[in-house]
């Protein structure tokens, strides 16, 4: 039975002042954020879950839910610009196409590269990829999909013989056995973890396991948290392979009619031994637990096994990727209801991305680049001599050439390389060399946006029209209902109107995007030709009407919900592939790097937050960047709960606050990815990991990076509101005050330093101002500045002192926004006079529940998280926080 997923009503948002649009009815869209592809209902200015949407139900999380904060034309990258300066769409176009044109005429096709986003529409990423493969000549297009997904990929198409999801969200609600393995799901993708989570209260007997080197909020669901050694997927998952062997739970018969390379598979799964004691103490788990995740395994039928960026980011991810393949296929659990691998998509677009070929070693329709027949038909449907032959750059390859100078000129879009890449201050370096960097994107300040040569003003979500597909193969259109700002124009338009220049105009003719889905839709008849799942062909003759009038849909199209149930697969033998699996050879670090530095998300931001960073209620949750250390780790290198630490790596270095995760294995730290330069003075985490990639796949290695841990101790702290640019100081890291404000807007920084401050310096970091208030305290080194306008208006707040100043940054906040009466004292002690107690922590962002208020309603009764929500709603919409909710529980009551 399929499980109820409730409707939140936090998602009733407020939209701010900028937003002039207001539809007449409400417009159905998809959510921006994660790969679950949650449909939003809105009129402009509210908006709540698409109760219909087959993904969500009219559920959202605090990201989907806060979405209409994020949007308005404050930071936003209004107008082409060409060395700095504003020019015409036409100048800035006839620009781009001439430098690219005299590139490839004088040094060839490989000179020139783009580099697209999970961030693009289906129509956008398809057009370019037409543009740089089919007629510009080269396969130089890669994806930051390549840094998620492209081991997942390699493992698809080695496993079935396409890059295809068998299975389908409902099938987490009919397993009896679900598998979280490298996801932390409840922050990563909460929806996914609410139907989860509503099917096992539905059901109790259903079994979650979630295998994580780290105790996540994930875990507060799991009958079994599997805390293996960080890298040790492919031995728990052969050993699993030769449990079911050793205890006749194969399905010889499925393996038998339907697949291929068993034999080779398995003995290389029984090299490693059978020897269950010492296999748990290579992986760091009781032997207990290990067996009874294999018995568990062996006994349930309908098992679905969700795996994610732990697994794919990896020096061997496709190997762990085909390794969790190779057990459901053993088992013939495989596009069956309630039975199949899942790989869980990053991006809302990561799959759509894939679909039209935005991989550099695949051409459009999961076709593959060096096959000579699947070459022939693309080129002949695009009518395509110059198509490319030979597969393009990844990534990190990408960046490098250009570092090199072999790539003269790279077209960025939608994505944020000098942040998201892995040594990503080469990757920074490399741009600011490059002949011509093109950027095209929504934001006016960004790391990536300021090493470009030419800045293209693109649309925004909120203004864009087109598709995306989520990680189950659903469909839904992206839909605009706030008019786009200056002279932003789609990312399909301007990617054609180049074309266009270039001298390719009878293949780009487009005037609509729904010409380019219908284009793409009938090129996918050439994958049904060889073979190939992917299916949109009854949506090649689609009207604009009808594109207008979309609704949700998963590919293949008039098919189920899930492929390869009926044991035929998309290889020449119509078999499944088992792929035999070994670890890589450990590589010895040695004493200067003990701690293994693992990255990824947090649960109320999103990517390098050029979107989220514009809410500051995403903020309450986590506001600043941290490494999260094993308590005996503090101890062990001396660092200080809530102080700083410095991390360095063979590339690069760090400097953050300091967490105690009693849920890291010693030896480990956790940093999350999403602080830039923009946020934060030292705190990119891609500049601390080094390039290694998967050779199967180019996907790098974010999760294993070894690193050596410092104190850092300041000699003062501070907190600063101004509008103006952050100080040059040791560390800072920056909150917006309100995502409504129009430029100018003010921003709360946390700061310290360890050199001594003079009075001018104080005086430079605040605006001029009419009046001045000011208190001084040199013996504690304690100083405060307020600066006011002539009508007594706040415009910037200041307090240093040797330990960070008493203050309540709330209500200081609101003193900036809500044009506060200021009382002078008063605003100097940073805190109302009637101020009530510290509340603590936001615990609940959906509803701004902190801490205290959580632990009232525990001690007036409410004993279950179920409780907890009646007497002040936390936890009663996106469920994210409660594990937290769970832990408070446990807390207050022993």
């Amino acid at each position: 039975m399929k499980a109820e997923v409730a409707a939140g009503n936090v998602g009733e948002n407020r939209a701010g002042k900028h937003m002039a649009k207001n539809t007449e009815r409400p417009i159905c869209t998809t959510c921006p954020y994660c790969g679950v592809g949650c449909g939003i209902s809105t009129d402009g200015t509210s908006l709540k879950g698409d109760t219909l949407h087959p993904a969500n139900a009219g559920r959202l999380c605090v990201k989907g839910s806060s979405v209409l904060e994020t949007l308005g034309d404050q930071d936003r990258l209004l107008n082409p610009e060409v060395e700095g300066d504003v020019v015409s769409w036409d100048q800035a176009l006839d620009e781009v196409a001439g430098r690219f044109r005299r590139i490839v005429d004088e040094h060839g096709p490989d000179a020139v590269a783009f580099y697209v986003s999970g961030q693009l529409l289906t129509e956008d990423y398809y057009v370019a990829n037409k543009l740089m493969k089919g007629y510009i000549g080269s396969a130089n297009i890669d994806t930051n999909s390549r840094l998620c997904m492209s081991s997942a990929v390699v493992a698809h198409k080695r496993a079935f013989g396409e890059d295809v999801v068998p299975g389908c969200y409902e099938d987490l609600e009919l397993a009896d056995l679900v598998i979280l393995t490298g996801s932390n799901t409840a922050w990563a993708h909460p929806i996914v973890y609410q139907r989860i989570a509503a099917a096992k209260q539905a059901r109790p007997e259903m079994k979650v396991v979630v295998i994580d080197p780290r105790r996540t909020a994930t875990c507060d669901l799991a009958d079994l948290h599997l805390a293996i050694r960080p890298g040790q997927d492919v031995p728990l998952f052969n050993g699993l392979l030769t449990w079911l062997d050793d205890n006749n739970a194969l399905d010889q018969a499925y393996i038998d009619a339907h697949t291929e390379g068993f034999e080779s598979t398995l003995d290389t799964a029984r090299s490693q031994g059978n020897d269950w004691a010492s296999l748990a103490t290579h992986m760091g788990v009781s032997k207990v637990d290990l067996t009874t995740f294999y018995h568990w395994f062996a006994a349930c039928d309908r098992t679905v096994t969700v795996f994610s960026q732990g697994v794919n980011q990896a020096r061997n991810g496709s190997d762990q990727g085909n390794a969790i393949i190779n057990a459901h296929l053993a088992t013939g659990r495989v596009g069956k209801p309630g039975a199949s691998p899942f790989s869980i998509t990053g991006q809302p677009n990561a799959m759509g991305g894939r679909e039209v070929g935005g991989l550099a070693n695949q051409l459009a329709v999961h076709l593959d680049i060096d096959n000579p027949a699947h070459h022939a038909a693309v080129a002949d449907f695009w009518q395509a001599p110059a198509l490319a032959k030979e597969n393009g750059l990844t990534a990190v390859d990408l960046f490098q050439a250009v570092a090199s100078g072999k790539v003269k000129a790279v077209w960025i879009m939608a994505t944020n390389p000098v942040d998201s890449l892995p040594e990503a201050d080469k990757v920074r370096q490399a741009l600011m060399a490059c002949d011509t960097v093109v950027v095209s994107d929504c934001v006016a300040s960004g790391d990536t946006l300021a090493c470009a040569d030419i800045r293209l003003p693109a649309l925004g979500w909120g203004e864009k029209s087109g598709m995306v597909t989520n990680s189950e193969r659903c469909m839904s259109r992206q839909r605009p209902f706030v008019t786009a700002p200056g002279q932003a124009r789609a990312d399909w338009w301007i990617i054609t109107q180049v074309a266009q220049r270039m001298g390719f105009a009878d293949a780009f003719p487009y005037q609509h995007e729904h010409e380019i889905f219908a284009e793409f839709s009938a090129l996918t008849a050439l994958a049904g030709q060889f073979g190939k799942r992917l299916d949109l062909t009854a949506a090649a003759d689609l009207t604009a009407d009808q594109y207008a009038q979309w609704q949700p849909q998963q590919w293949p199209l008039n098919s189920g919900p899930r492929c390869y149930g009926d044991g035929r697969f998309s290889t020449a033998s119509e078999r499944a592939r088992f792929i035999a699996c070994e670890n890589p050879p450990v590589r010895v670090i040695g004493d200067a790097f003990p701690i293994i530095l693992n990255s990824g998300r947090i649960r109320d931001q999103w990517h390098t937050m050029t979107r989220t960073g514009r809410a500051g209620r995403l903020f309450a949750h986590l506001s600043e960047p941290f490494a999260a250390l094993h308590p005996k780790d503090i101890e062990r290198y001396r660092l200080q709960e809530g102080g700083f630490v410095r991390l360095t790596s063979r590339v690069g270095d760090a400097l953050v606050r300091v967490t105690r995760d009693t849920g890291q294995r010693p030896g480990t730290a956790f940093m999350p990815m999403h602080w830039t330069d923009q946020f934060s003075r030292r705190a990119r985490v891609d500049a601390l990991v080094p390039a290694r990639l998967d050779p199967h796949s180019g996907q790098p290695a974010f999760k294993h990076t070894p690193v050596n841990v410092s104190d850092w101790q300041p000699r003062w702290h501070g907190w600063l509101f101004t509008a103006a640019s952050p100080p040059a100081v040791e560390y800072w890291a920056r909150v917006p005050v309100d995502a409504f404000l129009q430029a100018g807007q003010v921003q709360r920084y946390r700061l310290a330093g360890d050199a001594d401050l003079t009075e001018q310096q104080l005086h430079d970091w605040l605006p001029q101002a009419a009046q001045w208030l000011a208190l001084n305290d040199p013996a504690t080194g304690h100083y405060r500045r307020a600066a006011l306008d002539k009508d007594g208006r706040l415009l910037a707040w200041l307090a240093i002192g040797e330990t960070l100043p008493l203050c309540d940054v709330d209500w200081l906040a609101d003193c900036f926004t809500q044009g506060a009466d200021i009382q002078h004292m008063t605003i100097l002690a940073g805190q109302p006079a009637d101020a009530g107690p510290d509340l603590g922590p936001v615990i609940c962002s959906c509803f701004q529940v902190r801490q205290k208020t959580i632990e009232g309603a525990v001690e007036e009764g409410a004993d279950c998280v179920e409780a907890i929500g009646q007497c002040c709603q936390a936890g009663t919409n996106c469920g994210s926080c409660i594990p937290e909710l769970r832990g408070l529980l446990e807390t207050c009551t022993t």
